[in-house]
């Protein structure tokens, strides 16, 4: 007998009927003798009108107010699947984050999960019930309901997983498994069975949407496997063949097989680049630049820094499209002026592209093939960031597909490795 946290998503849970198939497959792990604890999302589609609603109320609604309002999507899924599972015959009960309750900080729309008190949910475990606790939310010591931002779901049930000391944190969604890149851009992308923590939490951070980034941290700073599995498959599936499917993440030492170079291809549409024309190449100059730039709340990514020519230098970096106009602001009415750029360049129109793979560490010449088959390709690289396991390029985003698709090609994501090992 395992102990088995299952976190399902806003899809998974989209309507009555896919709520009720959740139900038969919990019943399932449940009648194996597993002890199953539930993290599902809001009903799809439900936070966003909740939200919706919130701002025809106000064009800026109080954060603490929105989070009172979002988490209620969740209550009622969770009570939903309950009663499903009570429908079927399994003893279930479900709880808020704030029963649990799940302790936060008071982060409104953002919290941060600090401790979770499990004493209730190991009662009904020993009971013999399935519990179901609401995903993506928590209270802060104010007793104020807080909420962790989208995609909070996945964090919380990686939470309650390392909480419980579960063996493993079943994700379904509504794909099956993590792949070396999108389908949608590559068709010849494969499902990969098992990837690491290192890899993944890249993959998240770089563009890929399977995983929420805070998620994949939890599981790896609390060695919490987790695997993500399909939850539009038939529900009543065998046991062995559901835990054969999916991908699981797992710790680099646990891999039998000797790591591919690269294993992935993770890309994001989202970008913009800022540069800052001949600044003085002078101490502090960085931070009079992105000081500001962090104190507005805005994330930066790659930041590149030209050679000095005459004693000024150029300074770009990139942020999320989504703050683009922010950043321009902010540079043009106090940042540039302060620093005494010359000239504010911008470019909304680029893309991250990034390999990555722990092979990486020990085979040299990856960036050099990257650079190579983007210049087949007739693609310019504008910016380039390094790690271990990683390289990213800025490109325009027009070329942004065709550098998946031969990057893809070019380090043999496309061949399935077994066969290969087989032949």
């Amino acid at each position: 007998m395992a102990l088995i946290v299952q976190k399902y998503g806003g899809t998974s849970m989209g309507s009555v009927e896919r709520i009720q198939n959740v139900a038969r497959r919990v019943a399932k792990w449940h009648a194996a003798g597993h002890q199953v604890v539930v993290v599902p999302s809001a009903m799809s589609g439900e936070t966003n009108r909740l939200l919706g609603l919130a701002k025809e109320i106000s064009p800026q609604p109080d954060p603490r107010e929105l989070d009172m309002l979002a988490s209620t999507g969740e209550q009622a899924s969770s009570s939903l699947l309950a009663m499903a599972l009570m429908s079927q015959g399994v003893a279930a009960r479900s709880y808020t984050g704030w029963q649990v309750p799940v302790r936060t900080d008071s982060s409104f729309t953002k919290a941060r999960i600090k401790s979770i008190d499990d004493e209730r949910i190991r009662a009904d475990l020993d009971s013999g019930r399935v519990v179901i606790v609401t995903g993506f939310q928590g209270v802060d010591e104010e007793g104020n309901i807080t909420t962790l931002g989208r995609g909070g779901s996945d964090t919380s049930a990686v939470a309650v997983a390392a909480s419980l000391k579960a063996h493993e944190c079943l994700i379904f969604t509504d794909v099956d498994g993590v792949y070396t890149t999108d389908p949608r851009v590559v068709p010849e992308a494969r499902r990969m069975t098992v990837v690491s923590f290192e890899e993944m939490l890249e993959l998240a951070s770089l563009g890929s949407k399977v995983l929420q980034i805070r998620s994949v941290e939890f599981a790896g700073k609390y060695r919490v496997p987790v695997r993500v599995l399909s939850s539009l498959t038939d529900p009543l599936v065998p046991l062995e063949e559901e835990m054969a499917s999916g991908t699981l993440i797992t710790f680099e030492e646990d891999q039998q097989m000797e790591a591919a170079v690269v294993s992935g291809i993770a890309f994001s549409r989202d970008e913009a680049k800022v540069t800052l024309l001949a600044v003085p190449d002078t101490p502090g100059v960085a931070y009079s630049i992105l000081g500001p730039v962090a104190a507005a709340n805005i994330d930066v990514d790659m930041i590149l820094q030209n050679q000095s020519v005459a004693g000024t230098t150029d300074f770009s970096f990139t942020v999320n499209r989504n703050d683009f106009a922010r950043t321009l602001d902010l540079l043009n009415s106090q940042i540039g002026p302060a620093v005494g750029a010359t000239e504010i360049v911008s470019d909304d129109k680029v893309c991250k592209v990034s390999i990555v793979g722990i092979g990486m560490r020990s085979h040299v010449g990856v960036a050099s093939l990257m650079f190579r088959t983007l210049s087949e390709e007739g693609i310019n690289i504008q910016m380039i960031s390094t790690s271990e396991i990683k390289t990213s390029v800025i490109i325009n985003d027009k070329y942004m597909e065709l550098a998946v698709r031969a990057l893809h090609k070019a380090f043999g994501l496309d061949q399935d490795k077994s066969q290969e090992e087989q032949a």
